[in-house]
C-alpha cells in the first residue's frame, strides 16, 4: 500500500512538473521587442573590465556615505563626470529600494571654477570631518594629500582615485583613461596629419598632475620611437604662462634668461628682508652690491650706460626688472603661446593635452592665422572643442568618457567600502574623433555636450 502511494504522489508531481514548464518556455519566446537601454548604455561598454558599469553585487548598508572630490565643479568634462557619479548613486539606490535616511550618499565636491590645490586639499579636509564610508578624489597634484590620506587611512577611511593619479601608496584602485595609449595615439594622428615630417609644439594643462604628466610623456615617446621625420620643438605648460610671459618679456628687452633670474631672486631677497634686523639689511645690501660689481665686470651696463654714470647698478636692474613686468602683465596667454610658436616658422603642427589647452591652441592660431596651415589635435571634446571641429579649427579629438569614469568611480568606491576586491586601475575608454566619424553614433554617445 506505501508503495502504490508513493507512485502515485511521484506520478503527480510529474504531471505538475510538466505542467509548470510551459508557462518558462512561453517566456523565452522571442517577442521582437528590443530590451530597453539607458542613453548613457554606450559609455558603460567602454570601461574595461566591465564589473565597474554594473551596480548589480553593490548591497551597500542603508545610509553609506561615499565622498567624490573632483578639479574643479565647472565646464563641460566635470560636469559629466558629476553626472555619471550621480547616476550610479541613483541606480544603486533603486537597486537596493532605498529612500529617505537610508539612502547610499554619494557627494560630489570640487574647487569652484578652476584646478585649485589649496581649495581641493580644503574640502578634504571638510570631507574627512564627516567621516564617510570611502574618499575618491582626482587628485590636481600628484604629490599632494599625503598627510591628509595618512590620516584618512588611520581613521579607516580607504581612498580610490580617478581621472588623474596620485603618487600616494596606500590608494586602492583608479579609474581613468589610458592616457599612454590615448596619447600615443594621437601623436600617430598628429604625425600622419602632417606627412611625418616637420616641427610640432606640445600644449600641457599642466606641469603637477599625474596624467598632464603621463600624455606629454607618451606623446614624445611615440614620437622619438616610431616617428624620425617629426622634432617637438616646443612643451609649454599652462600653469606656466606667468613665468613664460616674463621669459617672453624680457627677451624682447633685450635681457638674458641669466639676468632675469638673477634680478629676481634679488628682488625676492630684497621683499623677505623687510622687517628683518639692521644687520640683515646690510647683508642683503652687501649681496647686492657684489652683484653689482660682477654685473659690471661682464658688461660697461646696461642698455648701453657707463659703469661710472653715477648710478649703481642695482637701480638700473631693478627698473629693468619693472618693465619685464610691466610688459609682461600686458601679454595675454594668447600672446604668450603665439609668441613661443612664432619661433618656429616652419611649425606643421600643435598637440593639447586636455580641452583647455586645445581651445587656448585654437585660439591662438586663429589669431596668426594659422589654422590651415598648422594642425591642431588634442584631447577631450565639450561644445567648443566639438565646434572647432565642425569648423576646421580642430582637425582631431581624443574623446574621453568623464560619464562612464564618474560611474565606474562610484561602483569602485563601493567595492572598496564591501571589501569585495578591486583591480589595481579601471580604464574607463576613449574614442578617436574628427570630422570623418563625428556624426557615427559611438562617436556621439562619448561627446560631452
Amino acid at each position: 500500500m506505501k508503495k502504490q502511494i508513493t507512485a502515485a504522489v511521484l506520478s503527480i508531481c510529474v504531471a505538475a512538473g510538466a505542467c509548470a514548464c510551459a508557462p518558462a518556455e512561453e517566456e523565452n519566446v522571442f517577442t521582437g521587442e528590443k530590451v530597453e537601454q539607458p542613453e548613457w548604455q554606450e559609455n558603460l561598454d567602454a570601461i574595461s573590465p566591465s564589473v565597474y558599469a554594473s551596480i548589480d553585487d553593490l548591497d551597500l548598508e542603508p545610509g553609506t556615505y561615499i565622498s567624490v572630490i573632483g578639479k574643479r565643479d565647472d565646464g563641460a568634462y566635470w560636469e559629466q563626470v558629476k553626472a555619471g557619479v550621480e547616476q550610479a548613486a541613483d541606480d544603486i539606490n533603486e537597486r537596493l529600494g532605498y529612500s529617505g535616511s537610508d539612502e547610499i550618499k554619494v557627494l560630489f565636491n570640487a574647487p569652484s571654477g578652476s584646478e585649485d590645490i589649496d581649495e581641493q586639499v580644503n574640502i578634504l579636509d571638510e570631507e574627512m570631518a564627516r567621516y564617510p564610508d570611502v574618499i575618491a578624489i582626482a587628485s590636481i597634484d600628484e604629490n599632494a594629500s599625503a598627510v591628509q590620506f595618512d590620516l584618512a587611512i588611520s581613521n579607516g577611511i580607504p581612498i580610490v582615485a580617478f581621472d588623474s593619479g596620485n603618487s600616494y601608496q596606500g590608494i586602492q584602485c583608479i579609474c581613468m583613461t589610458d592616457n599612454q595609449t590615448a596619447a600615443a595615439e594621437g601623436a600617430a594622428k598628429l604625425c600622419e596629419a602632417i606627412g611625418e615630417s616637420g616641427e610640432v609644439a606640445l600644449l600641457v594643462q599642466d606641469s603637477v598632475s599625474a596624467n598632464a604628466g603621463e600624455r606629454a610623456q607618451a606623446f614624445q615617446q611615440e614620437i622619438a620611437d616610431n616617428h624620425p621625420g617629426v622634432t617637438v620643438v616646443e612643451t609649454l605648460y599652462m600653469d606656466q604662462l606667468d613665468s613664460l610671459k616674463r621669459q617672453a618679456a624680457a627677451e624682447e628687452l633685450g635681457v638674458t634668461q641669466e639676468e632675469l633670474e638673477t634680478w629676481t631672486a634679488a628682488a625676492a631677497g630684497e621683499a623677505s628682508a623687510e622687517g628683518e634686523t639692521q644687520d640683515s639689511a646690510d647683508a642683503s645690501d652687501s649681496a647686492d652690491a657684489g652683484a653689482g660689481a660682477a654685473d659690471t665686470e661682464n658688461s660697461a651696463g646696461i642698455d648701453g650706460e657707463a659703469a661710472d654714470d653715477g648710478e649703481s647698478m642695482s637701480e638700473t636692474a631693478r627698473a629693468k626688472l619693472e618693465d619685464i613686468n610691466t610688459l609682461a602683465e600686458e601679454m595675454s596667454d594668447e600672446d604668450v603661446i603665439a609668441y613661443y610658436l612664432q619661433k618656429h616658422p616652419e611649425l606643421a603642427g600643435c598637440f593639447a593635452t586636455n580641452g583647455d589647452a586645445v581651445s587656448l591652441g585654437a585660439n591662438v592660431l586663429e589669431n596668426m592665422d594659422k589654422t590651415e596651415d598648422i594642425v591642431l589635435m588634442g584631447f577631450d571634446a565639450g561644445s567648443d572643442q566639438v565646434q572647432g571641429l565642425e569648423n576646421g579649427s580642430i582637425d582631431g579629438l581624443i574623446v574621453q568618457n568623464p560619464f562612464g569614469m564618474g560611474y565606474a568611480t562610484v561602483v569602485a568606491a563601493a567595492r572598496t567600502v564591501l571589501e569585495i576586491g578591486n583591480e589595481a586601475a579601471v580604464n574607463t575608454g576613449y574614442i578617436w574623433a574628427d570630422r570623418d566619424n563625428l556624426e557615427d553614433e559611438a562617436v556621439q554617445a562619448m561627446l560631452y555636450e
